[in-house]
């Protein structure tokens, strides 16, 4: 791995927004995801998942509050700060040569600094434009269904993972393909998808709450502008939430991102976010919107020269998410497990795939092996093809079989079964799926 020095022009005085701005395209040139500057402490960068100080002194909190005011334009986001009443997001672009912009996404946050409040300020880098799916090297499992005509594709993972990356990756496909209306709802605007070349459809991006008050007020929004595809930034609250199912319902294709660590938990996450009371209906409402679920990480290479991605992910097909709207609820993530296991991709098995490829430590395969449990007890250990394939097999088998028996019990004027009755007596309808 290529070392990386200290910042070479850390000013001697006093830091000031020209110097932040200096410090911003020094650690780009090096690669670096995020810069952490907090008051009472060096600059620290993170560079290939790895956190380094690159400057000497501590720096002050008025010393960053007065280059944030510059930074943002904003006279008050200081005080703001200082009040310790709220965090501050926003978009940083510096132009660095006639035609050359760097982007980043900014927040600002109080933080104790001694016995007085101070500020931490973090910047992620946003390449100039969105970069091409080819060139993340997804799995031809996701590409299948990463397009779909109507329906929820979720991205999923912890703070940098990629996950919006991997979108914009996704979209920017989508509009080169063309014949589609793209619109995006984010707070704030990480890439820049008018930067793409030669799109093939409109293309719009609107920030939250700049242009459009809150994310519920986009989505009635994109029921007026006729898109045919939504992106709707990180999904965190139930607005957001509501929104993003809401988007699916309308006949587009939405998109969005989840904190979260696999495909199960990324249901129960969602849905239980709602009150008790909505539950139900966010369910059936959530299952049969969505398409996709992928969920990625980000891990360092053995040489800690980059990272690889690690991908688990799940189709959700009619017949899956027919499985699903006849399970309990109490029984969805085991399910969902089990639908994983035949039909989709573990992180197990990502796992195991970058291991043989030596692109993972030893330490870390076993780690990622060990974290699921099945209901015996032992871990989770690789699945091979011709299992997954038996597996698969027997699913399909049982999804024709109980047709066959709704069929049957249609017939006899039994009506459907108890838990698809639980599902459709909630107040929206699922028969889109």
């Amino acid at each position: 791995m290529a070392m990386v020095g200290m910042f070479p022009d850390e000013p001697r005085i006093r830091w000031d927004y020209s110097d932040i701005n200096a410090l911003l395209l020094w650690a780009t040139h090096c690669g670096m995801s995020d810069l952490c500057l907090r008051s009472g402490s060096p600059a620290w960068m993170r560079l290939n998942g790895i956190w380094r100080p690159v400057t000497q002194r501590p720096i002050t909190a008025d010393e960053l509050l007065a280059g944030l005011e510059r930074l943002t334009k904003n006279n008050s986001v200081a005080a703001l700060i200082k009040s310790g009443q709220s965090d501050y997001d926003f978009a940083h672009q510096i132009e660095e040569s006639r035609g050359v912009r760097r982007r980043y996404r900014g927040n600002a946050t109080p933080v104790a600094d001694g016995y007085a409040t101070g500020v931490k300020i973090v910047f992620r880098a946003i390449p100039s434009e969105p970069p091409l799916l080819d060139a993340l090297h997804v799995e031809q499992g996701i590409l299948d269904h990463a397009t779909p005509g109507n329906g929820l594709v979720l991205v999923t993972g912890v703070m940098g993972s990629g996950k919006s990356t991997l979108l914009a990756a996704i979209l920017r496909h989508i509009i080169e393909k063309g014949g589609r209306h793209v619109c995006t709802y984010e707070s704030p605007i990480e890439f820049d998808f008018d930067a793409i070349p030669n799109p093939g459809g409109p293309v719009s991006q609107s920030t939250i709450p700049e242009h459009l008050q809150s994310f519920l007020t986009a989505t009635r929004n994109s029921t007026r502008t006729a898109p045919d595809v939504v992106l709707i930034g990180e999904s965190r609250d139930p607005e957001t939430l509501r929104g993003m199912i809401e988007s699916a319902e309308i006949g587009v294709a939405a998109y969005s991102t989840v904190h979260t660590r696999s495909v199960p938990e990324t249901l129960t996450r969602i849905i239980n976010v709602f009150p008790n009371e909505e539950q139900r209906q966010v369910t059936a409402t959530l299952l049969a919107s969505l398409r996709l679920i992928i969920s990625q990480r980000l891990l360092p290479l053995p040489d800690e020269s980059g990272r690889v991605a690690l991908r688990e992910y799940l189709a959700f097909t009619p017949e899956i998410r027919e499985t699903l709207l006849d399970t309990p609820p109490e029984r969805l993530i085991q399910k969902t497990e089990e639908l994983l296991l035949v039909s989709g991709q573990r992180i197990q098995e990502a796992a195991e795939h970058a291991y043989a490829d030596g692109k993972i430590s030893k330490d870390k395969y076993l780690a990622i092996l060990a974290e699921r449990k099945n209901t015996k007890g032992s871990s989770y250990g690789p699945t091979s093809r011709n299992k997954k394939t038996v597996l698969r097999g027997v699913f399909n088998h049982r999804v024709q079989q109980g047709r066959r028996n709704q069929g049957r019990m249609a017939q006899n004027g039994r009506g459907v079964p108890k838990q698809r009755r639980l599902f459709q007596s909630a107040p929206e309808s699922v028969s889109a799926a």
